[in-house]
C-alpha cells in the first residue's frame, strides 16, 4: 500500500462523528457546491449520508467518490452547523478512504500524481519558474490546446502567477528597537516559490513590531495539501519534518501567513500520534494577523490613501475562526477605506488543489467571487492565502475587467510601516 494514502484515523470513517449530524439543513446555504447546483448529494448533509452508507457496508463507487471529490473542504458548513458536527474531520477521513479503496481513471491518477510529486516540494516547484518565464500571453494562447488534452493542465496555465525575483531570506531577522518576542516563520511551498515578496514583507512587519524572526532553511512542506486530499501518510511525514525544523531553530511560536498551512499546523496533534503529538503541542502556531493583534502595535502607521476589499480565505475564517483580526489591522492604517465583499463566506474555488483537480466547478466559483470583488469598486483586494490570490486574479482576468491588484495583509502593513507609495 502507498504510505502516502495509508489511513491515519483507525480503519476508516468515524461512525460517531456521522451520528452527530441531525440533517437540519442549516449547512445548505453555506455550501459552495450546493449553492451552485442545488444537488442534495453535493451538500454536507448529503455527503454525510453517503459516508453513513459506506460505514454500513456500501463500497465506494465512482459516483460516491465524485460527490466527495466535489467538496472543497472549505469548512463553511462547520461554521454554520448548530450541532457542532466535525465535518472537517469527516471529510479528511473519507478522502483517505476514497484514495485507498477507489480506483481512479488513468488520466485522473496521472494529474494527481503530478500535483503531489510537485507542489509539496519547493525545489521541484522552483523548476516551474522556467515555463512561467514564457509570459502570460503565450501561456494563455496555448491554454485551448491544453484544455483539449487536460482541463487540469489548462487550469495550471491559467492560474500561474507572473514570475517574480526570488528573494532568499536570511536565517534570522533582527527586531527593530526593543525585542518584544522571538518567533519562527513558515515560508511555505507555493507562498515561498510563487510569492516570496509576501514572506519578505511578513518578516519585515514582524521585525518592525519588535519581533526577532527565525527562518529555518529547507523547511519543506507543512503537509496541508496532502492532508486535505486524502494522503495522510504524506501529510504526517511532512508534519514531523516541520516540527523538527522549528525545534532545531529553538522557537516555541511559529507565525504562518498562508491560511491552509496555518489550519493544518494547528491540527498537528490530531494528525500525529504519541511523542510527535506531544512535540507538536509544545509549539504554538499563530496566523500573522492573529499574532499581530495579540502583540499590539508599536510601529508607526503611515497613510495609504486607497480603498481595499478584504477576502476571507476559508481556512482562515472557517477553519481557524480568524475574521476580525485582519480587518482590525487594515482599519488601523490611516487613509485606508475597507470595503466588504458580498457572499464573503462562499469559497472562491481555490481550496488547495481543488482548482486543478476540479477545474470546472472551481471556475464557476472563481467567476462568482470575481464578480462580487469587482462590485466593491475597491482599488485593491487583500487576501491572506496564495491559492486564493491566484484563483481570484485569474477569474478577474477572465472577466475582462480592469485588473485589480491583489496583496497580502502583510504587504499592506509593510507599505504603511515603511511609508511606501506602492504596495508590493
Amino acid at each position: 500500500m502507498d504510505p502516502d494514502i495509508d489511513p491515519r484515523i483507525g480503519p476508516g470513517i468515524d461512525p460517531g462523528l456521522i451520528g452527530d449530524c441531525v440533517h437540519c439543513g442549516f449547512c445548505l446555504p453555506s455550501c459552495p457546491t450546493y449553492v451552485l447546483w442545488g444537488e442534495e448529494m453535493d451538500s454536507p448533509r448529503g455527503r454525510i449520508h453517503l459516508m453513513g452508507q459506506h460505514v454500513a457496508g456500501t463500497p465506494v463507487t465512482g459516483e460516491m467518490a465524485g460527490h466527495f471529490d466535489a467538496c472543497l473542504g472549505c469548512m463553511a458548513c462547520v461554521t454554520a452547523c448548530p450541532s457542532g458536527v466535525r465535518y472537517d474531520r469527516l471529510i479528511e477521513q473519507t478522502r483517505a478512504v476514497v484514495e485507498r479503496e477507489h480506483v481512479r481513471p488513468p488520466a485522473d491518477r496521472a494529474v494527481r500524481e503530478l500535483v503531489f510529486r510537485l507542489f509539496p516540494y519547493p525545489r521541484r516547484l522552483r523548476a516551474m519558474r522556467l515555463p512561467l518565464r514564457l509570459g502570460t500571453g503565450l501561456r494563455r494562447r496555448i491554454a485551448p490546446a491544453l484544455e483539449r488534452v487536460s482541463p487540469s493542465l489548462a487550469a495550471l496555465a491559467d492560474l500561474a502567477p507572473e514570475p517574480v525575483r526570488h528573494r532568499r531570506l536570511p536565517r534570522r531577522v533582527r527586531a527593530v528597537g526593543r525585542r518584544r518576542a522571538t518567533v519562527g516563520l513558515l515560508t511555505g511551498c507555493v507562498q515561498g516559490e510563487f510569492f516570496p515578496q509576501v514572506n519578505a514583507a511578513t518578516a519585515r512587519v514582524l521585525a518592525m513590531e519588535g519581533c526577532e524572526v527565525v527562518i529555518p532553511p529547507a523547511q519543506g512542506c507543512c503537509g496541508a495539501l496532502s492532508l486535505h486530499s486524502g494522503r495522510p501518510g504524506q501529510a504526517a511525514r511532512f508534519a514531523r519534518r516541520t516540527i523538527a525544523a522549528f525545534e532545531r531553530a529553538g522557537v516555541d511560536t511559529v507565525v504562518v501567513n498562508a491560511a491552509g498551512c496555518g489550519s493544518t499546523m494547528k491540527d498537528y496533534t490530531g494528525i500525529l500520534d504519541g511523542g510527535w503529538a506531544d512535540r507538536a503541542a509544545a509549539i504554538r502556531v499563530a496566523d500573522l494577523a492573529e499574532y499581530l493583534v495579540e502583540l499590539g502595535p508599536v510601529a508607526t502607521r503611515h497613510p495609504l490613501p486607497l480603498t481595499a476589499a478584504y477576502h476571507d480565505a476559508c481556512h482562515l475564517a472557517h477553519a481557524q475562526g480568524i475574521r476580525s483580526q485582519p480587518r482590525e489591522l487594515l482599519a488601523a492604517v490611516p487613509g485606508l477605506e475597507l470595503r466588504e465583499i458580498a457572499e464573503s463566506a462562499i469559497c472562491c474555488g481555490s481550496a488547495g488543489t481543488y482548482n486543478i483537480l476540479q477545474p470546472e466547478a472551481a471556475r464557476e466559483l472563481g467567476d462568482r467571487k470575481a464578480e462580487r470583488v469587482l462590485a466593491t469598486g475597491a482599488d485593491l483586494l487583500v487576501s491572506a492565502n496564495p491559492g486564493c490570490t491566484m484563483q481570484i486574479t485569474a477569474a478577474i482576468r477572465r472577466a475582462g475587467a480592469t485588473p485589480i491588484p491583489v496583496a497580502h495583509t502583510a504587504q499592506v502593513l509593510d507599505a504603511s510601516l515603511r511609508a511606501l507609495r506602492e504596495i508590493g
